[in-house]
């Protein structure tokens, strides 16, 4: 695994490992509201513990999936993206075309819980990009001295099970691990490739990929904010935003792909067959009532119209380019929350979601990613939790594009760039303890608006935090004046957050982080 951050220069490629859940589904309309800045390699259908074909053959029914026939979920949301692409590259021209979109789709290793053993269009779409970057040297470029795409980084993510991947792996062993200068080849890929996922749906990573493949970097995201249960962690001044006022002004009215969102009550399912967990398309019923028609009643019911879940999206939100810059380094925190090393496996860092249902094994040692408010307070899930807001905004706003054919008629994002005094970025700097350090940021908005710009600390970001938190005077139009802690450590690191956000409706945030090295 990789011992420093990614260069932010080398813009990741990705590929998204999907199975059949509701979740699934509406983590990807988010993710093509931003497919103008997410550099979409592949979209592969994946089985897991919780979704899978079955094998006739060998006697494996299936489990909780689409009838024969049934349009699956990529494709469906595709097929809504269609329909407004036009208006959405008014807004973006860099919008992919449907058909671009369609040509990324393939079938991956969906038979049963951890297949690996087929070569499936799913695993040799991987398994091509995994080739490629293991024959292309370290800073490879092409014409114009750009960086090939297969030096770049390429993230991985398992929303489902991680087989389609594993068999990828050891597709790519078999046909060049025989190379004298495999362990070269070998050492690219751990390089340049991350696997996130939403916690372990299949038992491939444990089984094959850690003992053949150590040393691959491994995001484990998964955050009860983005899945059934988020309201038992969401800030209290954000709830509204998953209620089904919110939800159906801004999210289920607004065009094809608002209307293909999942929201309870909806009287959709999942499955072919009736699926005892799966009553959130239910209506007009009590728990009692559910219960009584035989299903298992796990998350309390929600009014019609209300947020279910996106469980796998901070998967890719990690990713947006909103000047965060939290893909290069897990330990960062951004927009899809903040991962810490796991203290069990080495190549994992975690989110450490404790997911507290009956039954269920909880870790034996204390939460491992714990941010805090300006308060001193620490709510849960607060690493993800205080992104919230922005978020949905910006998925609003986004959606709003979908059906909006005049740029002027649609707020846009704000830009926020932080100068060095001397010239150039002044997203890095070397600092002594005590040291006062001035930093100011200026911001434009393409619509016009006025951008509201604060200044404020991460203490818990990056991979060796300073403990002691620095002072920040913030004069509100840009510009801090930042005292560096005393005790403030050689090796340490003091990250710095600007935020700009819009006076446009929905209002609309961007970043940049400033990095305060201790020297």
């Amino acid at each position: 695994m990789r011992k420093e951050a990614f260069p932010r220069t080398d813009w990741p490629r990705v590929v998204v490992t999907t199975d059949p859940e509701l979740d699934d589904l509406n983590s990807m309309i988010r993710l093509l509201t931003h497919a103008a800045e997410i550099d979409l390699c592949g979209l592969v259908y994946a089985g897991s513990q919780f979704h899978y074909t079955g094998d006739p053959d060998r006697g494996i029914a299936d489990h909780r999936w689409p009838a024969p026939g049934d349009r699956l979920h990529i494709d469906e949301v595709i097929d809504a993206y269609a329909q407004v692409e036009d208006t959405l590259r008014v807004h973006d021209p860099r919008f992919p075309t449907a058909a671009h979109l369609r040509s990324l789709v393939r079938m991956g290793n969906v038979a049963t819980e951890g297949e690996m053993d087929e070569v499936t269009p799913g695993s040799t779409l991987i398994a091509d990009l995994l080739r490629d970057i293991a024959l292309t040297p370290d800073g490879a470029t092409g014409a114009g001295g750009a960086l090939l795409d297969a030096a770049r980084p390429l993230f991985i993510q398992a929303w489902g099970g991680i087989s389609t991947l594993a068999r990828a792996l050891r597709s790519l062993e078999e046909e060049v691990g025989g190379r004298a200068d495999w362990p070269v080849l070998k050492q690219r890929v751990l390089d340049r490739v991350v696997l996130s996922s939403f916690g372990e749906q299949d038992s491939t990573l444990g089984d094959y990929i850690r003992p053949h493949w150590p040393g691959l970097e491994h995001r484990e995201v998964a955050t009860k904010t983005w899945g059934y249960t988020t309201r038992d962690v969401l800030l209290p001044a954000d709830l509204e935003l998953v209620g089904a006022q919110w939800t159906r002004e801004h999210i289920s009215s607004r065009g094809p792909l608002g209307a293909a969102y999942r929201v309870w009550g909806d009287g959709r399912r999942m499955a072919a067959d009736f699926d005892p967990e799966d009553y959130f398309g239910e209506a007009g019923k009590t728990e009692d009532q559910l219960r009584a028609e035989g299903y298992q009643v796990w998350c309390p019911v929600q009014e019609p119209g209300a947020f279910i879940s996106e469980g796998d999206t901070s998967n890719f939100t990690l990713l947006i380019p909103n000047g965060l810059h939290s893909w290069e380094d897990a330990t960062f925190g951004g927009w899809g929350g903040r991962q810490v090393p796991h203290p069990q496996l080495p190549d994992t860092l975690t989110s450490d979601m404790r997911f507290d249902l009956p039954g269920l094994p909880q870790p034996d040692y204390p939460p491992l990613v714990v941010d805090r408010a300006a308060d001193g307070s620490a709510p849960p899930e607060y690493h993800m939790t205080r992104w919230w807001r922005a978020l949905q905004n910006e998925f609003a706003a986004r959606l709003a594009w979908s059906v909006t054919p005049r740029y002027e008629d649609a707020n846009h994002p704000p830009a926020v760039v932080v100068e060095h005094p001397d010239g150039g970025s002044g997203l890095v700097r070397s600092v002594r303890p005590g040291e006062v350090v001035t930093l100011t940021a200026t911001a434009t908005d393409p619509d016009g608006d006025h951008v509201l710009l604060r200044w404020w600390a991460y203490p818990e970001a990056g991979p060796n935090p300073c403990p002691v938190p620095p002072r920040i005077r913030d004069d509100g139009a840009g510009t801090a004046v930042v005292t560096v802690p005393a005790e403030a450590r050689p090796g340490q690191a003091i990250h710095v957050i600007v935020e700009g956000t819009d006076t446009g409706t929905p209002p609309l945030t961007r970043y940049q982080r400033v990095v305060l090295n201790i020297v």
